[in-house]
């Protein structure tokens, strides 16, 4: 059942992708063509593009957490007794959970960080 599943789920989000990029494409061929090169980073300084960085990747983070989780649980359900399939789904759920904490963690360590060296914004 899993094999039927993950083909389908893939081209769910290969779908989604190319829709989604054709959107933005749209909207940036939209826009009118000044004829003056902008910088791509909209940031004015490190501390700021870091920020951006890591709120993208948390942004990623909560919608893959979820989603690996639940594929876990598949492997767990689906697996009719066999205990490597058993196992698969566990770690699959463990090393999701573990991924999830350290990226939580690492949010609040740069947000402490920044109130110990009193940074100024």
């Amino acid at each position: 059942m899993i094999k039927k599943l993950i083909p389908a789920l893939l081209i769910v989000l290969f779908a989604g992708t190319i829709f989604a990029a054709s959107g933005a494409i749209q909207f940036v061929l939209a826009d009118e063509f000044t004829g003056k090169l902008e910088p791509p980073i909209e940031h004015e300084n490190f501390g700021d593009l870091i920020d951006a960085i890591i709120k993208f990747i948390f942004n990623i983070a909560l919608v893959l957490a979820p989603l690996l989780i639940v594929i876990g649980g598949f492997y767990f359900v689906a697996a009719a007794g066999d205990p490597s399939k058993i196992e698969t789904g566990k770690r699959i759920i463990f090393y999701t959970l573990i991924g999830f904490f350290i990226i939580l963690i690492s949010r609040g360590l740069v947000e402490v960080i920044k109130g110990l060296i009193k940074v100024v914004e």
